[in-house]
Order: structure tokens, then sequence, then C-alpha cells
């Protein structure tokens, strides 16, 4: 399954990275699935949700703690780096997604406009990220 997902509010890279991977793994959930293997591009992120690294950042730290909260989810949970020259079919998903590209017909794409974390506070839950709702653009009038 290929899945895109567009952040309409600011997210620079670390953010966007961490939400890609709440987002994916509450799909993961939702369909089942009990063993997986992700396969991301980001060390920092895959270091400090493996607690090889830690978060200095409050809203990391966030995106860190709703991560770590789902992995209890799972009988079998893995996280690897991947150098990003090896994962080009995930860089395609995520250029296509931020500049809004056309989409493929085989692509899921799912619209966000807010974080998934609330980092004021706690950061984090472990409930699905909230549906993106109606396009605050578009009048219902």
């Amino acid at each position: 399954m290929r899945c895109a997902i567009r952040l309409h509010f600011p997210a620079s890279n670390n953010p966007a990275e961490y939400e890609a991977l709440d987002n994916g793994l509450h799909m993961a959930i939702e369909l089942g699935i009990k063993r997986l293997d992700v396969r991301a591009d980001s060390r920092l992120i895959i270091d400090q949700v493996m607690k090889e690294s830690t978060c200095h950042d409050p809203k990391m730290d966030a995106y860190c703690k709703a991560v770590r909260r789902l992995e209890e989810k799972f009988d079998g949970l893995e996280l690897n780096h991947v150098l990003r020259k090896y994962n080009e079919a995930t860089d395609a998903l995520a250029k296509m997604a931020s500049e809004w590209a056309m989409v493929l017909p085989d692509v899921f794409v799912s619209d966000h406009y807010k974080p998934s974390v609330d980092y004021k506070d706690d950061g984090g839950s472990d409930q699905p990220p909230s549906d993106s709702g109606p396009d605050p653009k578009v009048s219902t009038a």
C-alpha cells in the first residue's frame, strides 16, 4: 500500500518525519497489522524512538512519546535506518505530497490540518490522528 500525507500546517523536516511515522503506525494498527518493519531515512527519528538519542526539543519529545506509546499495539515493531538514496519510492511520495503534484491512482492521500501531537502538554496520544476534517478554505455556507 502506498500512501502520502499532506500537512496543511507549518512543519520542518523532523516533525514531518514524525507525522509520517505516527500516521503510518496508526494505519497499520487499523489494518490489524501485528508485526511491522519500518524503514526510514531519518537517523535522528529512529535513534530517538529506539532510545539511542535523547529529544532536547519539546515538540520532538512529544512526537517520540506518541510513537513509543504505539509500540505496545504491535507484537513486533522494528525501526531501521535506510539511506535516502535507497529509499527513493518513499522520497518520491513525500515530494509528491509536499509539492501538491498529481496523485497517482494507486496512492492513498490523507490531508492533515493540525499536528497529531499536542506538544504544549505531555505530547501525543495513542488515539489515531484526528481526520483532517473539512478544508478550512472551503466554505460550507
